[in-house]
């Protein structure tokens, strides 16, 4: 056989399983109502709760971060993050979530946040007023 026909096929055959691996961890988005009705891994996007406890105790377990989250249709979970908690996570103003329901907790082993951009003007404003430039 030709080298460039083995090589093609080498790729394709490469491509493909990059495909079908990475396509084996595609969640939908929903809702912590969606999560519990269908018990499947879902992706869930809200606001961290900040008048609620979060309690992280790397001593104890650091791969462990529980805190509370609305999700958008105002349902407010525990949730319990199998994850060291992230820098700045209280200046998150949105979380995306993935993991699913366990009884009242939704257990997440993914999490993306957004953050504030330090280019808002508020957030500059009270930087100029600490004289930090």
């Amino acid at each position: 056989m030709n080298k460039t026909l083995i090589a093609s096929i080498i790729l394709i055959l490469g491509a493909l399983s990059v495909i079908i691996f990475t396509s084996s961890d595609v969640s939908s988005y929903g809702t912590f109502g969606q999560a519990e009705l269908t018990g499947e891994r879902m992706k869930v996007v809200g606001q961290l709760s900040k008048d609620k406890d979060m309690i992280y105790d790397p001593v104890e377990d650091p791969n462990q971060f529980t805190f509370y989250m609305k999700d958008n249709e105002g349902r407010e979970e525990k949730v319990v993050l199998l994850q060291a908690k992230p820098q700045d996570f209280e200046l998150s103003e949105q979380l995306v979530l993935t993991g699913n329901m366990q009884e009242d907790t939704f257990i997440a082993s993914d999490m993306l946040m957004k953050c504030p951009s330090k280019y808002n003007d508020e957030e500059i404003y009270i930087r100029s007023e600490s004289g930090v430039k």
